[in-house]
């Protein structure tokens, strides 16, 4: 998966602000919570920012929408970089 460019994000997006985030992935127990983890020590946050789910009508695929509060541009491709890595991630959004 390609990463949006830097010079897109600072243009499109001010930081520090929120940006959202779309982690489309298998359903499994543990999903959410690695998704959740990795933003939030990616961004060291004291807590874990709210989400939204959805599953997909055959229950075989589950959508995360996270709006987490960002310092740059550059904080928001570590976290791509670092949800690539999660384990049943499908798309990222």
């Amino acid at each position: 998966m390609s990463l949006p460019p830097l010079e897109l994000l600072e243009t499109s997006h001010e930081f520090p602000g929120l940006y959202m985030i779309k982690v489309i992935g298998k359903p499994d127990n543990r999903f959410v919570g690695r998704v959740v983890d990795a933003i939030r020590e990616e961004i060291q946050a004291e807590s874990s920012p709210t989400y939204d789910l959805k599953f997909s009508t055959s229950g075989k695929h589950l959508s995360i929408t996270i709006e987490p509060h960002f310092q740059s541009a550059q904080q928001v491709l570590d976290v791509y970089a670092r949800l690539q890595e999660t384990e049943g991630l499908i798309l990222l959004l």
